[in-house]
């Protein structure tokens, strides 16, 4: 298929196009950056932009991960969150169900299931998150716009019947923490730790959108949390928030010393864990890489199974320099 990925210069995309022309597809990039896998260099804000790419790249199905994301909350107004991810969303759904099409894959994010309560922590035990998890109470303009987004791939379906599978991705990207100032671990120690309850590789969510690709149209609209199989079940989510090192090392015998040997740590405390069970059963899709990865590796002295880059910046920013005006966020 002739397939339009959005965000083709993003960290995802640089993963994901390669993995779409290895899968026979022929990949057409969009994104405002440049890149080396994008051919348009536009908005999806952009109406007029985004028709004419259909029209004159013949178009067949989209994979729509171009987004204003977390991190660009320090840097946008509330508006531009607004342009990308609901209107450009907006201007994706139509062109694709105008041209016919019966799939298409949106990247949305596991952030907007965390309400400002989640976030603080404060209950007595992890909160277990799957696709049925309610209210969804955003803390942000970022999951805001995604949950408004999902909505519209929703309607889509009910009304224009177009298969839409939306992926809620957990944390994949290669930069510190952007509350890392309180964590008091390294930002390896941190990833390899989330890989137990709220990490995947970029490459597992490359790999999750080449399946959503091919069983869209068997779903209809399903929306999947896409995130490392956590080891823990729901029976653990006291123990979890109480003394989770201890529940690590009940299902992981000698990982203390292991992580002791390689001076990180365990978490003492998990309060929320993902659950992508849904996505194993129904998409038939199960992320590669886990916490045992991270084991394996720190037991052979081998290279960690993640990408840790603390100096990755997003190609749409400027990079002359902290008094430089944030580029157009019209991605």
């Amino acid at each position: 298929m002739r397939v339009l990925l959005t965000g083709s210069s993003g960290w995802l995309g640089r993963y994901l196009a390669p993995m779409l022309s290895q899968s026979g597809h022929s990949v057409v990039g969009l994104d405002l950056a440049e890149g080396t896998h994008t051919q348009i260099v536009g908005s999806v804000a952009d109406r007029s932009l985004v028709e004419r790419v259909f029209r004159q790249e013949h178009i067949e199905a989209v994979v729509h991960g171009a987004a204003l994301h977390k991190p660009d909350l320090a840097r946008y107004p509330a508006s531009a969150f607004v342009d990308v991810n609901v209107t450009g969303t907006l201007n994706l759904l139509e062109a694709a169900t105008t041209a016919g099409h019966d799939r298409f894959v949106f990247t949305s994010t596991t952030s907007l299931m965390i309400s400002a309560a989640i976030r603080a922590e404060e209950g007595h035990a992890a909160v277990w998150l799957t696709e049925e998890t309610t209210p969804l109470e955003p803390r942000n303009m970022y999951g805001v716009t995604k949950l408004a987004a999902e909505h519209l791939c929703r309607l889509q379906h009910l009304e224009r019947g177009l298969s839409v599978v939306v992926l809620r991705t957990s944390r994949f990207f290669p930069e510190e923490d952007d509350m890392a100032h309180e964590i008091p671990l390294s930002g390896p120690n941190t990833k390899a730790n989330e890989l137990l309850y709220r990490r995947l590789t970029v490459e597992d969510a490359a790999r999750a959108h080449i399946v959503a690709l091919e069983k869209a149209p068997s779903l209809g609209f399903e929306t999947f949390i896409v995130s490392a199989p956590t080891p823990f079940v729901r029976d653990d989510a006291a123990d979890l928030k109480r003394d989770a090192a201890s529940v690590i090392e009940r299902y992981f015998p000698g990982a203390r010393a292991l992580y002791e040997r390689a001076g990180f740590r365990l978490p003492t405390s998990i309060g929320r864990v993902y659950d992508a069970s849904r996505a194993e059963r129904l998409l038939g899709f199960r992320c590669r890489t886990a916490f045992a990865d991270v084991l394996t590796a720190l037991e052979a002295g081998s290279p960690l199974p993640f990408v840790h880059d603390p100096n990755y910046v997003s190609p749409k920013e400027p990079t002359s320099g902290p008094t430089a005006a944030p580029a157009s966020p019209a991605l």
